[in-house]
């Protein structure tokens, strides 16, 4: 077994195979620190308080740039900074080199991990984003991210802008949930298993699982424009990240080369749809996502070049799904 740093944290091949480390710190920010009704509650709670918290992320980072996006659609930018790591890092931390002198304005610090480090002096896992911390202490508070945007949603709804985007309607819920599972284990994980297969056999089975998952998404956005039909959620949220690297990165450097997803109909009209959309496009800088993949995964691509294509022109052009 060996293991690799991801932009997701710590993850390993086994037996050729990639497998994501999941564990996180499990606190969770909620509405006057109380106790959810639903979810994990293993950690410590903390209040839902305005300018207590900084969201440290990246924009080359698709688990960070998740919660970049809800933060914006919800209108909570006055409510919860935003510290932003450049796009390469080593095997220590993310670090804040798109900052003057390198550090932090709000935190005043160089490496994400000091956070970490000031809450867990002995932390022993990958230093990952998103990361929630608090300003005053400089500690990490939670790095959970499905809870952080999940959280952002449902615990932090007093502070959102009037006609914030309902990204988790109770109605669709259960099957949201349904299809956020798949479009994780499928297609948001599916593509670091095909990326990161340590054997043939592996790597196949990644490929041929990957796009079972893409045939099953272009079908179902055939006939509706967005996963859970004609508003926006959460589970769009978590596919586009993966849309928006599939064609700069994944087809190439994760070898998920099929097809392009301009080659998509159905998907290549949903994910310019999303890309045209505030707080979805405007988050996306493909030169760190390039730049980030192909320079920080020496092991896949030991030369460091990082590729001059595709246009992102393209995201621009009409989508037709109004």
């Amino acid at each position: 077994m060996s293991d690799t740093q991801t932009s997701g944290g710590q993850s390993y091949v086994e037996e050729g195979g990639f497998d994501r480390d999941m564990t996180y710190v499990p606190d969770r920010i909620t509405r006057e620190g109380r106790t959810p009704e639903h979810g994990p509650v293993e950690g410590e709670l903390w209040p839902a308080e305005p300018g207590r918290y900084r969201l440290v992320a990246a924009k080359a980072c698709p688990w960070a740039n998740r919660a970049i996006i809800v933060r914006s659609l919800l209108g909570l930018e006055d409510v919860i900074s935003l510290g932003l790591c450049g796009p390469t890092h080593d095997e220590r931390s993310w670090t804040f080199d798109l900052d003057p002198d390198g550090r932090d304005p709000v935190l005043g610090i160089e490496r994400l991990q000091e956070a970490y480090f000031r809450r867990f002096p002995d932390y022993p896992r990958g230093i990952t984003v998103p990361a929630v911390v608090e300003v005053s202490s400089g500690k990490l508070v939670t790095n959970d991210f499905p809870w952080i945007t999940h959280d952002l949603f449902h615990e932090w709804r007093d502070h959102h802008r009037a006609g914030a985007p309902d990204l988790w309607p109770v109605a669709q819920r259960a099957e949201m949930e349904d299809v956020m599972k798949r479009v994780f284990t499928e297609v948001n994980n599916g593509v670091y298993r095909c990326g990161f297969a340590g054997s043939q056999d592996a790597y196949d089975d990644a490929y041929d699982r990957l796009w079972v998952a893409l045939d099953w998404l272009e079908e179902r956005l055939t006939g509706r424009r967005y996963l859970m039909g004609d508003a926006v959620t959460e589970a769009d949220v978590r596919l586009f990240t993966t849309l928006a690297r599939f064609d700069a990165v994944y087809h190439g450097h994760f070898k998920c080369n099929r097809q392009k997803l301009t080659e998509l109909p159905a998907l290549w009209g949903y994910a310019r749809d999303l890309f045209q959309t505030p707080g979805f496009g405007d988050t996306i800088d493909f030169d760190q996502i390039k730049t980030h993949y192909y320079v920080v995964h020496a092991d896949i691509n030991p030369t460091g070049i990082v590729p001059a294509g595709p246009d992102p022109a393209v995201w621009l052009e009409p989508h037709g799904r109004g």
